[in-house]
């Protein structure tokens, strides 16, 4: 069995990971531990003058953990320019965000290269090497000029843009080059691909069968690969005694209240602000639900030295004041505003207990809230999930009830719907939604697209 080389912009620490839910670490770490493996990335850290930037190794039972840190330089340049300033907001159709730099494109560049000189010393020529997300595009055309002849695959989690809209981005052209030196790339969602392929074939030249494309002599595989949860653990923990316990304060209350829940990283592309302006046309369209329905919206923080960041925590704060202030009362908070990660037990346990899960990216690749609001909730008394049509998991979960995350009046009929909506609906809703998860959970993403880069690779 070959070993496994993962290699990623971050390396979390294994030792205080929590193994439950979704997300990269949760996806692929498994395979490591059944394969053994190689985790190669930044460790996280910005290195001072004078710190080493040498590759520490360490060893966690079958896993050998490489990381490196980062200059102040590589951190700005790389991380938070061209990868966040650009490749983001272009790859989630806001160009209008998109700041672009020559110093970036050239940050960006380097330490992919730089990357590949610190791995290509680990690697052994058996290897199967498995690159993730748009900070690393370049990164296999690098490992191919240190001689390196592996079968690379790329899994990018974010959504592809259309090609209108990547060609509005300088070094496009470069970016599309540097996908010809994997043998294998993912895509979450069957629109991603088609995308990718439209590019290559109108503007590359590129040739296709099936799914394979030839551009510049080079012949590459693609294929759709939606990354899941560990169902079971995710429900397990929202079934706890202390998940009982968090569920019960929740509902504590005087009269009956009706909860709907939000949980996103601070991020311009999940649509925070239209969907606390949905609620609030809620509120003004079907009045019944003043002193009724509430609002947890839990926005956990990312990227704060970016500004863009800065405004939307601002423009949150703002608009949840508002709306309690305008309709708020002594026992009646409209909206819950937190500012802060949260555990993931406690998540699991707030999921449980919530009537309406409300996932309203305006772009978004796959998004695991929605698998997990669906895998935390009671099989007999379920409560209902709203959905952006817009994010790759409405691809596959389509009992959900389906949404424009633009139309204001759209969201708050929807919401309308959900909190009214019969449990016998609400099961069979459920029933259905919790087979599509449990089917395209976590084990399944990371154990198809290792089958296929093997395929691809013999």
């Amino acid at each position: 069995m070959p070993r496994l080389v993962i290699v990623s912009n971050r390396v979390p620490d294994l030792d205080g990971l929590q193994l439950s839910g979704g997300g990269l670490a949760v996806a692929v770490l498994d395979a490591l531990r059944d394969n053994g493996g190689l985790w190669f990335g930044w460790n996280g850290l910005i290195a001072g003058d004078g710190d080493s930037l040498d590759v520490a190794v360490n060893e966690h039972d079958t896993i050998t953990i490489a990381t490196v840190p980062l200059s102040k330089k590589d951190y700005e340049d790389y991380y938070l320019g061209f990868s966040n300033s650009v490749i983001w907001p272009v790859f989630h159709n806001r160009l209008d965000l998109a700041k672009f730099s020559a110093t970036q494109v050239e940050g960006y560049r380097r330490v992919n290269i730089e990357f590949a000189n610190r791995l290509s010393p680990l690697l052994r020529p058996s290897d199967l090497i498995w690159i993730h997300d748009y900070h690393l595009i370049p990164l296999a055309a690098h490992l191919r000029v240190h001689g390196h002849r592996n079968p690379i695959g790329f899994f990018l989690h974010i959504s592809f843009p259309t090609p209108d809209v990547l060609v509005a981005a300088p070094e496009h052209e470069w970016l599309m080059d540097s996908f010809l030196s994997y043998d294998l790339v993912g895509f979450q969602t069957a629109l991603d691909a088609d995308n990718f392929h439209r590019f290559l074939l109108n503007f590359e030249g590129a040739s296709q069968s099936e799914n394979k494309l030839v551009a510049r002599g080079r012949t590459i595989v693609t294929g759709v690969f939606p990354i899941g949860i560990d169902v079971e653990a995710f429900a397990a923990m929202a079934h706890t005694q202390e998940a009982e316990e968090r569920i019960e304060r929740l509902h504590r209350r005087a009269t009956p209240r009706v909860h709907i829940i939000g949980v996103d990283r601070l991020d311009y592309t999940k649509g925070l602000p239209e969907r606390l302006h949905a609620f609030r046309r809620l509120l003004e369209l079907h009045p019944e639900n003043r002193k009724v329905a509430t609002l947890m919206q839990i926005a956990a923080p990312t990227r704060e030295d970016v500004e863009i960041y800065v405004e939307i925590r601002k423009e949150l704060e703002q608009l949840s004041g508002a709306i309690n202030g305008e309709f708020g009362d002594f026992d009646w908070t409209p909206v819950r505003y937190i500012h802060r990660s949260v555990g993931r037990d406690t998540l699991a346990a707030l999921f449980r207990g919530s009537h309406v899960g409300l996932v309203t990216p305006l772009r978004d690749g796959m998004n695991l809230v929605a698998k997990e609001y669906v895998a935390a909730q009671d099989e007999q008394d379920p409560g209902v999930l709203v959905l952006s049509r817009f994010a790759g998991a409405a691809e596959d979960l389509e009992e959900a009830l389906i949404v424009n995350p633009y139309d204001t009046d759209d969201v708050a009929e929807a919401l309308q719907r959900a909190i009214n909506m019969p449990q016998a609906e609400r099961r069979a809703r459920h029933k259905a939604l919790l087979k599509r998860v449990r089917d395209r959970d976590a084990r399944r993403w990371r154990e198809s697209f290792l089958y296929a880069l093997r395929r691809v690779s013999t």
